[in-house]
């Protein structure tokens, strides 16, 4: 079975290898028929500490790292996001 993989936006770096991700879905009501959204909060293993505040990152569904922590950041992903921002 394949692992889901999430796009979010940081928004808390303040732990040791840990991001809180705000991943957002929009959907339409079955009866109003408006699309709505509905915001989550996840907290991600964060290896390097490489993702910051603001920063759009994937994350992905692997083994639990604490009682929170049951996703990871997509290697890579924080690079690319970084680098437009430099330049």
């Amino acid at each position: 079975m394949p692992k889901r993989v999430l796009q979010g936006v940081v928004v808390s770096d303040k732990g040791e290898k840990t991001i809180v991700v705000k991943v957002e879905r929009r959907f339409t009501h079955p009866v109003m028929k408006k699309t709505v959204r509905r915001s989550k909060n996840y907290h991600a293993h964060d290896e390097g500490n490489a993702a910051h505040v603001g920063q759009t990152v994937f994350i992905e569904e692997c083994r639990p790292f604490s009682k929170t922590k049951t996703w990871k950041l997509v290697e890579g992903e924080a690079a690319q996001a970084e680098a437009p921002a430099a330049a």
